[in-house]
């Protein structure tokens, strides 16, 4: 590679690639001051477009959305929907099994102070204090009969009765004998002391200790938790004299809050079955765990009722595995209900239906709201008709674009130009050693400066108005920036010139009348490497014979003499500032 061409190349390549992009602009519709009945009609007419009917707007305005607001609902499920073309998850990065949470926290100790709910039971303690016409206290156990015996009144029947009634129980019994100036006062001093085997699939079976007013719930909690791995949620059997008494699916308590009405008794053992088939959903859904098949297999209306896809969710993914191979399908949301889905697949739910309308946001020199809602295939220029501006501000023939994907694109051509330059210089060929010598300390150069233009941020700006100020029918695309820049009485000329600044604009001078009043070139500086840039984005290579317009700027490049070291390195300077130049424009 020459010495003399490898500087040329690198600042034509690099501000090429981070300059605007220059859109084609055939015959198009002039663009006037917003607000005008009469223009709009006639731009809506020559488009083949009615007006807006009330009600169905061709735009609405959107001025509660913020450009960096709270996403819709729609646009969060959006962003968390693995694309179609993205590998599996990685292993290790499984999903939570559905209703592992239950068991998180550490196990509550037994009290012996029951609930006013907490029904009597064979076994438990009862205090019983009188006073007035006679002065008493008794301790009783509720005997097997279910009866505690109380002196002078005889045996009274508590076993079955809450604990909140169970004053008012023994109030009535005492005063069918005891008519008048008897008090007294009952409370149950403590609940039967009870041990529960908890085994099968959990962390620590073993036997637990707790009061018949304990759910099944605290056991499983005092023996660690289903085993999330190995252990079913929904196949929990209580046995009683080697019989199964009830059968427990944790589903109905963590979606409906409901458990069957159990009395634990002493000896009773909980066992938790094997896991059954788990089906998984994820994507664009509420509940992204893997859930446990009810049965031998789960239809898909049961796992969107489990799993409750976004509104946004329109079509879904099955992966899974049929007859020993790897299997997929992609269906739609409504036909999901009826697939029959089996151990192990995994649902992911996705928005794969393009939004029938794409929203722009307006800024500069504009009346009226920042953010428009648009039909999807509206262009540029009917949107301009419909943005009111006040013509004495808005310098209307230089509107532009700022385009995420126009930004994305020059993003990668930086990169792209960075990495064959680099390759150029790291490969040419010395022929004597003192030149090797002049094109190491080069390429160190440029590897410093390569590593700044890689952090470049290019704007997206997309040119929409030819030299006339008609602009082009660019379709929109969501997430679009309008700007519309302010009318501006200055010249600005930058780069090697004298004095760079902004230059009051004067009818009939030319590009070398504003390079003199700017001091005339500096040093470094050379007529060959003058550009202007327009405030629409345009780059005329050329312009000298251009006609100097209102807020123009006159940009003088260095001379590019290959031959001095000390020149390259302040090239590469102004190569880099150029590469920052294409930072969006506000």
């Amino acid at each position: 590679m020459r010495s003399d061409s490898f500087w040329p190349a690198l600042a034509g390549a690099l501000l090429l690639a981070a300059g605007p992009a220059l859109a084609q602009l055939p015959a198009s519709i002039p663009f006037g001051a917003a607000g005008a009945a009469n223009q709009r009609a006639a731009a809506a007419q020559a488009l083949g477009l009615g007006l807006p009917q009330a009600g169905n707007p061709l735009l609405t305005p959107d001025s509660g959305v913020a450009r960096q607001g709270t996403a819709t609902e729609a646009e969060a499920g959006a962003r968390i929907v693995r694309p179609l073309g993205e590998p599996p998850r990685p292993a290790g990065q499984t999903m939570a099994v559905f209703g592992a949470a239950i068991f998180t926290g550490q196990a509550a100790t037994t009290s012996d102070a029951p609930n006013p709910n907490y029904v009597l039971a064979i076994g438990d303690r009862v205090t019983v204090r009188a006073w007035g016409a006679v002065d008493a206290e008794v301790t009783a156990m509720v005997d097997p009969q279910g009866n505690i015996f109380i002196p002078n009144v005889g045996p009274v029947r508590v076993a079955g009765v809450r604990a909140g009634d169970l004053q008012q129980t023994l109030e009535a019994e005492i005063r069918r004998i005891y008519t008048q100036q008897v008090q007294i006062y009952a409370v149950l001093a403590s609940a039967q002391r009870i041990g529960v085997f908890v085994t099968g699939f959990v962390r620590t079976p073993g036997r637990f200790a707790g009061t018949a007013a304990d759910s099944p719930l605290d056991f499983l909690v005092r023996a660690g938790g289903v085993d999330p791995t190995r252990g079913s949620y929904r196949d929990i059997q209580l046995l009683r004299g080697g019989r199964t008494v009830a059968t427990i699916d944790l589903y109905r308590f963590l979606l409906e809050g409901r458990l069957p009405p159990i009395r634990m008794q002493e000896g009773d053992t909980l066992l938790v079955g094997r896991q059954r088939a788990l089906v998984g959903g994820d994507g664009a859904v509420r509940n992204n765990y893997l859930f446990e098949v009810g049965g031998r297999v789960m239809s898909g209306r049961e796992l969107m009722d489990l799993a409750r896809p976004l509104p946004a969710a329109t079509n879904a993914v099955i992966q899974g595995t049929r007859e020993g191979r790897p299997w997929s399908r992609y269906v739609t949301v409504r036909e999901l209900a009826g697939v029959t889905l089996t151990d192990q697949d995994v649902v992911t739910f996705i928005t794969d239906s393009p939004a029938p309308t794409v929203r722009v946001t307006v800024e500069g020199s504009r009346i009226g709201p920042s953010v428009l809602v648009t039909d999807r295939d509206a262009t540029l220029c009917q949107v301009l008709d419909y943005i009111a501006v006040d013509p004495r501000l808005a310098d209307t023939r230089s509107v532009f674009l700022l385009r995420q994907s126009v930004a994305a694109q020059q993003r990668r051509a930086i990169q792209e130009a960075a990495d064959r330059l680099e390759r150029q210089l790291f490969t040419a060929v010395a022929q004597t050693q003192g030149v090797a010598s002049i094109r190491n300390t080069e390429a160190q150069l440029v590897s410093s400066y390569l590593q700044r233009a890689r952090t470049a941020t290019p704007d997206g700006r997309v040119v929409v108005m030819d030299s006339n100020g008609r602009c082009g029918p660019v379709r929109l695309e969501d997430g679009d920036i309008i700007v519309i820049p302010d009318r501006s009485d200055t010249v600005f000329v930058a780069g090697e010139v004298s004095s760079p600044g902004a230059i009051l604009w004067q009818r009939g001078l030319t590009l070398d009348d504003y390079i003199r009043r700017a001091g005339g070139f500096s040093q470094r500086g050379s007529a060959s490497t003058v550009f202007l840039r327009r405030p629409s984005g345009e780059v005329l290579l050329d312009g000298s014979r251009a006609e100097i317009r209102p807020g123009d700027e006159i940009i003088v490049g260095p001379r590019l003499d290959p031959r001095y070291l000390q020149l390259g390195i302040d090239l590469t300077q102004i190569v880099f500032q150029t590469a920052v130049a294409a930072r969006a424009f506000r």
